[in-house]
């Protein structure tokens, strides 16, 4: 018997939550990257293999402490559904920390260097984030405000969410396609020879990712909260002014990434106090800077 649902399929009578596959897939494919790009990093073989083992259980469980953390009120009355990732809430932001914490903790066992490990992970955690992603359009979750004009109501400006019958700006979307483009950015960039030194491309992804997650999480209406603060869109922007600082302690040459610091700076300052549209022009400068001074040959 076979029996589908807009969340699942039931197969002999058991149910396969189409949320839950589509993270396995996102996940399979970012460890088949890793793979193939262990030998050029100079990595043992079955590197990305030992490291997706020990790093995939760990980024779950982080990403779903994470997001039972922030918001507990939901799972107080019943504890029990903090078990049931298969309903949804998986944070990203945890995931990353528990990934990154197992990676260091196996790069210390191993005795190998922490900052390949991550270059090695980075391109695959931007593409397991691309495919993961859909899996919120499936649960109907991650959205946006209620899209404001006529002409923004049709995929993929927003989606139809069935539980009020409205069209809200497709978030979720916004980021899948942004996170496909990091992981091609950065395949491209490492092919050229332009992100040379270890823990480039680890810092690259760290800060184009933070970029566009900033300015999407204003946009959304399940953000986790820190008080008055969008938690993701907090430690997005830290992520951002680190990633520029780092950039400006590696450069010889300070203009570009000091450029990249004080639109960081700025673009923290204005979304903080509650002005998107006046941060865009430093987002793209701190993007412009940031890229030109990672590019440079």
């Amino acid at each position: 018997m076979l029996e589908f649902t807009p969340t699942s399929a039931i197969v002999a009578g058991i149910e396969i939550h189409w949320y839950g596959l589509i993270i396995a897939v996102g996940m399979a494919l970012a460890v088949a990257l890793a793979c193939a790009r262990e030998k050029r990093l100079g990595l043992p073989k079955d590197t990305a293999l030992d490291l997706a083992l020990a790093g995939i259980p760990g980024a779950i469980v982080c990403a779903r402490l994470y997001y039972v953390l922030f918001s507990w009120q939901a799972y107080a009355d019943a504890p029990i559904r903090a078990l049931y990732i298969w309903e949804g809430g998986l944070a990203i932001y945890g995931g990353i920390i528990g990934g990154v914490l197992v990676g260091f903790i196996y790069a210390r066992r191993k005795k190998l260097p922490f900052l390949k490990l991550a270059d090695l992970a980075a391109p695959s955690i931007a593409l397991g984030q691309a495919v993961g992603r859909w899996g919120n359009f499936v649960n109907q979750e991650a959205f946006g405000d209620v899209a404001a004009r006529e002409w923004q109501r049709v995929f993929p400006i927003s989606v139809l969410i069935e539980a009020d019958g409205q069209w809200h700006y497709a978030t979720f979307f916004y980021e899948s396609a942004w996170c496909l483009l990091i992981v091609l950015a950065l395949l491209w960039a490492e092919k050229k020879r332009r992100l040379r030194r270890e823990g480039d491309v680890f810092t690259a992804y760290v800060f184009l990712y933070a970029l566009e997650r900033c300015l999407v999480e204003g946009l959304r209406t399940d953000s986790l909260y820190l008080g008055p603060l969008r938690v993701s869109q907090l430690l997005s922007l830290v992520a951002l002014l680190a990633c520029a600082g780092i950039a400006l302690r590696r450069s010889p040459r300070k203009a570009l990434p000091g450029a990249c610091l004080a639109c960081c700076a700025a673009l923290a300052a204005l979304l903080l106090t509650g002005h998107p549209l006046v941060a865009l022009p430093f987002a793209a400068g701190a993007l412009a800077c940031f890229a030109a001074e990672m590019l440079r040959e």
